[in-house]
């Protein structure tokens, strides 16, 4: 995890979507174990119980279960779950926004797939 934190959201929130970001990401998965508190709060000088609530957040969204004396870990199909939501999040808020940015600018889907993963596209030098 990052240890660099965005003043602009509360810390557990922070926390939350990092774990959240591995998840999507493959570096935790199904049954796997979540750092625990005192080691994350440790590592990055947090106060147990902000760690515990970002913990708590995934519990209740049903991405981590807590194991009495073990531990949480990553519930099965969490992945899944989370790129459903996250597609869904993206196509109700993100999508509106950027669709909006494409038409400001003009452009045309052949302009957005011609560069797609070339490095340095877009510069305004190109």
């Amino acid at each position: 995890m990052d240890p660099k934190w965005n003043e602009d959201l509360p810390i557990y929130r922070q926390l939350r979507d990092r774990v959240v970001a591995m998840i999507l990401e493959g570096v935790l998965g199904d049954g796997d174990a979540l750092p625990s508190v005192r080691n994350v709060a440790a590592e990055y000088r947090l106060n147990p119980l902000t760690v515990l609530k970002g913990y708590q957040e995934l519990v209740d969204e049903g991405l981590v279960e807590k194991k009495r004396g073990r531990g949480m870990f990553v519930n099965d199909g969490a992945r899944v779950k989370l790129l459903k939501d996250e597609r869904r999040r993206f196509i109700e808020k993100e999508w509106p926004i950027v669709s909006a940015t494409i038409e400001r600018l003009g452009l045309s889907a052949e302009d957005l797939l011609k560069d797609v993963g070339k490095p340095g596209k877009g510069d305004k030098n190109d």
